[in-house]
């Protein structure tokens, strides 16, 4: 694998863990790490309620606790897994 292609394996391997939406803690994450690559990069937080065209920035949240089950309550998903 070419030193490229073994950057961009690292890279996809720290981030593919953190758990993210729209919003939060997660996504704060990932755009440091994007920083280290990217240092120019400026990162803006807008305040909850923020009216941006027709798009209101909505509340903040992080998961902590969450999972999907079958009828059978086998456990297909699980944010531990995250």
């Amino acid at each position: 694998m070419s030193s490229f292609g073994q950057d961009i394996y690292l890279l996809a391997k720290r981030l593919f863990p953190i758990c993210r939406s729209i919003t939060g803690d997660g996504v704060r994450e990932t755009l440091q790490i994007i920083k280290e690559i990217v240092p120019q990069l400026t990162i803006h937080e807008v305040p909850t309620g923020t009216q941006v065209f027709d798009w209101t920035v909505p509340k903040e949240w992080n998961v902590n606790d969450a999972f999907i089950e079958s009828r059978s309550f086998i456990r297909v998903f699980d944010i531990s897994s995250c």
